[in-house]
């Protein structure tokens, strides 16, 4: 499975452990996966986490990833 990139990087604020630019969805998933507060795993987390993974299977594209991604981001508090 290849790696699908971002247009432009997401910047997500983990704090304290500051911003983290994310450019693909590897990356993205794995701060979904790890990084992502536990308070913050709604259905925001939920749809970015599938339409990322669906664009790593060539479903989905990379814009709707980003945007996703974005989406959940800016709910949880996290945009940087």
């Amino acid at each position: 499975m290849n790696d699908v990139w971002f247009s432009e990087p997401v910047v997500i604020d983990f704090q304290p452990n500051g911003q983290r630019k994310v450019s693909s969805c590897f990356e993205a998933m794995e701060c979904l996966d790890q990084r992502w507060p536990g308070q913050a795993r709604d259905g925001t987390w939920r749809s970015a986490s599938r339409v990322c993974r669906d664009a790593l299977d060539g479903l989905r594209s990379p814009v709707e990833a980003r945007k996703t991604l974005r989406k959940a981001a800016k709910v949880a508090g996290l945009l940087g």
